[in-house]
């Protein structure tokens, strides 16, 4: 009696890892997708140093869905190699840059609403660091009277950039304000 006792108790847990074991394929794409932070990411999309576009991307089956376009601007030439002054490199699937942090209130070189980049090496080594996505205005998010804090949109020269990607400040307000609601995505694509 206890021989078939023992055998009926292994027989379901034997199936039970055969079941579990042929669903394993596909448990880390639904845990993935499931995961607040990694449904939205964000793709820069960079065609010139004034008039580039930021997307927010909702992950789909399928075609990735853009929620929402930003205008935004990036670098003074595109040289990915030029610090302080040059285009982001390139950051395909890959390798995407990381989101590594965001304030509202940030008081710095730059101000108000920033988006911290993870460093990334340029194709011949030099290493771009301080890479943002921000605006012009002052640590509260107010509007300044020094350029830096000043967004006045009466030409393209408020969109240029010392090497990070730059949103008028009504556009990165919007953006916190959906990721806030949305979850806050850990990856920046950057394409040209």
């Amino acid at each position: 009696m206890r021989k078939y006792a023992r055998s009926a108790r292994i027989v379901p847990l034997a199936l039970a890892a055969v079941c579990v074991s042929g669903l394993s394929a596909t448990a880390p794409a639904q845990a993935s997708a499931a995961k607040v932070s990694d449904a939205h990411y964000l793709r820069f999309d960079k065609s010139s140093f004034t008039n580039s576009r930021l997307e927010l991307v909702k992950r789909t089956p399928g075609k990735d869905k853009v929620i929402k376009t930003y205008r935004a601007g990036s670098g003074q030439t595109k040289d990915t190699c030029a610090v302080n002054r040059g285009w982001l490199p390139n950051a395909g699937a890959s390798k995407p840059y990381a989101i590594e942090w965001h304030r509202k209130n940030y008081d710095a070189k730059i101000n108000g609403f920033v988006i911290k980049i993870s460093d990334r090496k340029c194709h011949n080594g030099t290493k771009r660091t301080e890479l943002f996505i921000h605006s012009e205005m002052k640590p509260n998010g107010g509007n300044g009277v020094i350029e830096s804090e000043r967004w006045t949109d009466s030409k393209p020269n408020d969109y240029y950039s010392n090497g990070c990607i730059k949103l008028n400040p009504a556009n990165i307000k919007d953006l916190f304000k959906r990721l806030d609601k949305l979850g806050w995505p850990k990856k920046l694509y950057v394409v040209d």
